[in-house]
């Protein structure tokens, strides 16, 4: 840091919310779902967005949870109107990191330890969207893991260490039901993966309630023609894909259409 806080800094200091989601089963075991995906939404307000869902819930009387593996006819709609709240809202921040199970740097980096991974991913993104004059607040889906995983403590503590300062003020997991910025990662992963899986061959026709969010999702980012293989930046999202998968995906292209 290039000088020191105090409690008294308050004005200096912000302090911002993560919701942090993963996509892609925390298993080795299938040969198809090969990739996995954690984003994390960074807001310091996260009342103006989580407001304007809210309303619309309470308008719509519609109560249940969003996710993209559940797109269907009856709630895309709303889905796409929380797209919408995404794309209005200020301050707010997008970072995704997707790797291959299968590849060389899942396989150097993390032994094939899935759960590894998941903790090490998330501190390397928290790291990168964290600049000295903040304080996160690290909010994540509910999920069950071994007995001997302390994912909340080890984040926590691994990223005052590595910055030697109070740079995570607590980690604490939700059930997404009953939270709709988890709700809204789960959404911006989901749709990442999918755009992947569409490239690399691993889904064929495709369900046409993902392939239409995919879709708007690309429209709002302003790439409608392109894909997501090699990552996306501007100055809202921040998508990174591991140089495993666009090998993966070169390869696909080499060998052409199948007879």
């Amino acid at each position: 840091m290039n000088e020191d806080y105090k409690l008294s800094n308050y004005k200096d200091l912000w302090t911002k919310f993560c919701f942090l989601d993963e996509s892609g089963s925390l298993s080795l075991g299938s040969p198809t779902d090969i990739l996995f995906t954690i984003g994390i939404i960074k807001c310091s307000q996260p009342y103006y967005i989580q407001s304007n869902i809210s309303y619309e819930r309470s308008k719509c009387r519609f109560y249940d949870e969003i996710k993209f593996n559940k797109l269907s006819k009856n709630n895309l709609n709303f889905a796409q109107y929380m797209l919408n709240c995404l794309f209005n809202t200020r301050s707010l921040n997008f970072y995704s990191y997707t790797v291959c199970k299968h590849g060389n740097y899942f396989y150097k980096n993390f032994n094939n330890n899935i759960w590894q991974a998941y903790e090490d991913i998330t501190i390397k993104l928290m790291e990168a969207l964290l600049p000295d004059n903040e304080i996160l607040i690290l909010i994540a889906d509910n999920i069950t893991t071994p007995r001997n995983i302390k994912f909340e403590v080890n984040v926590k503590r691994r990223i005052n260490e590595n910055r030697k300062r109070l740079s995570v003020a607590g980690v604490c997991r939700f059930d997404s039901k009953s939270n709709d910025l988890l709700q809204l990662t789960d959404l911006l992963i989901g749709a990442i993966n999918y755009d992947l899986k569409l490239n690399l061959g691993i889904v064929k026709t495709g369900d046409k309630y993902k392939k239409r969010f995919l879709a708007y999702f690309k429209k709002n980012l302003g790439i409608e023609q392109g894909s997501l293989i090699n990552g996306f930046k501007n100055y809202m999202f921040n998508i990174f894909v591991d140089k495993d998968i666009q090998q993966e995906h070169f390869k696909q292209n080499e060998k052409g259409p199948s007879s």
